[in-house]
């Protein structure tokens, strides 16, 4: 099975702990070919059964945030979708995700998944655009982005304390090629 990726959710970070939801139930967007909504209970078989989801920068698995596993990821379906609390690491990628959700520079949620047979179900509109549901999902991870594919997708942050100015190593290398 594809991963599927899609971002569609908020977030709110007080002191080194993200909240919010990383998907909303009964929210429709257009993906160009066909448009999609996500159902109430989408994802309740996929946490009933305890597999490790990660939380991810940029769905990028070399940026971990968390992970269901360890318990610094905390996921549940409430009325409005996939709720989710965050511990982030003391690592520089998190202090910097940190920093651009305060910004405002990254304003969004993601996750991906893969449907398991009869887990959607699609319906041609009188738009002549498909119309895609997502009833069940397996769940493999969710993630902040500044790119999300859900227009209503918004992080912010609460409070935060200031961090020190970051610099990259990485990026000053690079200048001195």
């Amino acid at each position: 099975m594809t991963l599927e990726t899609r971002g569609q959710g908020t977030a709110q970070c007080q002191g080194n702990t993200l909240t919010g939801h990383a998907a909303v139930f009964n929210s429709p967007a257009d993906l160009g070919e066909f448009a999609e909504v996500i159902r109430p209970g989408a994802f309740a078989r996929s946490l009933a059964s305890g597999a490790s989801v990660a939380a991810l920068y940029h769905h990028d698995s070399m940026a971990l945030l968390g992970t269901t596993k360890s318990g610094t990821l905390e996921l549940r379906e409430d009325n409005h979708g996939l709720a989710f609390s965050l511990e982030l690491p003391s690592t520089t990628y998190a202090r910097d995700l940190a920093e651009l959700v305060k910004r405002g520079d990254v304003s969004g949620c993601s996750f991906g998944f893969t449907v398991p047979d009869g887990g959607d179900r699609w319906e041609q509109r009188s738009n002549g655009k498909p119309l895609r549901e997502l009833l069940a999902v397996d769940l493999r991870e969710v993630t902040i982005t500044s790119v999300p594919a859900y227009p209503d997708t918004s992080v912010a942050l609460r409070s935060m304390p200031r961090e020190p100015r970051i610099i990259f190593l990485d990026s000053l290398w690079m200048r001195t090629l």
